[in-house]
């Protein structure tokens, strides 16, 4: 199941995915500006970088089947970077 919810409104208990990227290189064209290694949030409206998750996916399997149904566009909108799910959580720690 998918959920469009700002992190405070999240189960605490339960895990969500994400789809994440990090920045490739300097000055990114995904991310104008940022510094190599920079970790991103895709945002699902129109496939640029985020810092804020509006697309939190109840299993990494539910993550994945939305990354490959929208990869044209990922790779389109994010050249040169790898889009991953993560652990949400994980994420916002700076673990993943």
């Amino acid at each position: 199941m998918i959920q469009l919810a700002p992190v405070d409104r999240l189960d605490p208990t339960h895990v969500y995915w994400v789809a994440a990227v990090t920045a490739p290189c300097r000055d990114w064209s995904g991310a104008p500006g940022c510094r190599k290694g920079a970790r991103y949030l895709v945002d699902p409206d129109d496939g640029s970088t985020s810092r804020q998750a509006r697309l939190v996916f109840d299993s990494r399997a539910g993550c994945l089947e939305w990354m490959m149904a929208h990869r044209s566009e990922l790779v389109r909108d994010l050249p040169g970077a790898s889009v991953v799910p993560v652990n949400y959580a994980r994420w916002l720690l700076g673990l993943d």
